[in-house]
């Protein structure tokens, strides 16, 4: 199923996760329902540091919903990393870069190949 959107409350939950995280990064996982990405899931064993934010792609819970990924960079700079760009067709088809200051308009969508990409916000 095709993504259309975001949920604005998983939006505002992304937010909050960078603040909280900050100065370090952070890293989830994200699941779709009816073509709305909802909901996330924060993976066991989650490496996080100042760089970079990482997981072990075996401990991904199981399901058919997931989306992609989530991650934040405390510097601000809402571009995928060349690292960033490696880990993306790990995970999913939609992957979203939350940066500081953690606010509206502070994010980004990428597709798997680092497309820039369209995401609605929705109630």
């Amino acid at each position: 199923m095709a993504i259309r959107g975001i949920s604005r409350d998983l939006l505002a939950m992304l937010f909050e996760l960078g603040r909280e995280h900050h100065p370090n990064e952070f890293v989830a996982v994200l699941r779709e329902q009816g073509g709305v990405i909802r909901e996330l899931d924060l993976v066991p064993g989650t490496i996080v540091g100042r760089e970079s934010a990482s997981f072990f792609v075996d401990m991904l819970p199981l399901g058919i919903r997931q989306a992609g990924s989530a991650h934040s960079h405390p510097n601000g700079v809402l571009s995928p990393s060349p690292a960033d760009l490696r880990f993306f067709p790990r995970v999913g088809r939609y992957h979203i870069i939350i940066g500081y200051p953690y606010r509206e308009g502070a994010w980004r969508c990428y597709r798997a190949d680092g497309t820039p990409t369209h995401l609605e916000v929705v109630e």
